[in-house]
């Protein structure tokens, strides 16, 4: 059963993964009284049941070329080859997967201390000695993204991100990783301390469906 989470402005998201897409869509309705109109568009279908309620589903790997829910399911199952970047301040993990299997990967930890309680020049050389950690475990994720995805960007279909944000924005600040984030989905996956057993989960994920469910 798909996990769902609360969302900004109201509803909940679940990930569908490609092979319950259908099946999805079809209990949906059943339990809303029926559809009532599809609507797409290139980046997402709306399905609004007779109840009221709607379900929009983002389209990965965009653009979606026919608009309907047979059409998404039909794009969604297409077998992709996608890189993957996973990270956190304390560690990072990235790799291939094919069809949701990892080809290859490479992992990393690093020590990053939490903030410090204490005030005065202690205070200040704890937080002088975690931004260095800081930079030092970015430095190192970003040239392990360098050395083992962007020889292969000619090989995957897409790019997909997870982790913390503000550690990826990080890395978009290294001009040597600029064709991977160009490349790189909108969504970023929401995962724990990078791993090799994260980054197998993540394959999985990414090739998911996002839907987001708002009662009528």
């Amino acid at each position: 059963m798909a996990k769902a989470r609360q969302v900004a402005g109201g509803g909940r998201a679940v990930e569908i993964p490609p092979e319950r897409l259908a099946g999805w869509f079809e209990r949906f309705s059943a339990s809303h009284g029926g559809a009532a109109a599809t609507e797409a568009t290139a980046a997402e279908v709306r399905v609004t049941a007779a109840d009221g309620a709607t379900a929009t589903a983002t389209v990965p790997f965009g653009p979606l070329e026919a608009g309907s829910v047979d059409a998404l399911v039909a794009h969604a199952l297409i077998p992709r080859r996608i890189a993957l970047v996973l990270v956190r301040l304390g560690g990072h993990s990235v790799g291939v997967a094919r069809d949701g299997r990892v080809e290859l990967s490479r992992t990393g930890r690093h020590l990053v201390h939490g903030r410090s309680a204490a005030g005065g020049w202690s205070q200040q050389r704890f937080a002088r000695r975690r931004a260095g950690q800081a930079r030092h475990a970015l430095r190192a994720a970003a040239q392990d993204v360098f050395e083992v995805l962007v020889p292969r960007l000619s090989e995957v279909d897409a790019v997909v991100l997870g982790g913390d944000r503000r550690a990826l924005d990080e890395l978009r600040e290294d001009r040597r990783l600029a064709p991977l984030f160009a490349r790189a989905e909108p969504r970023v996956l929401e995962v724990g301390e990078p791993s090799r057993a994260v980054l197998g989960e993540a394959a999985v994920r990414a090739l998911s469906v996002q839907v987001t469910v708002r009662d009528g």
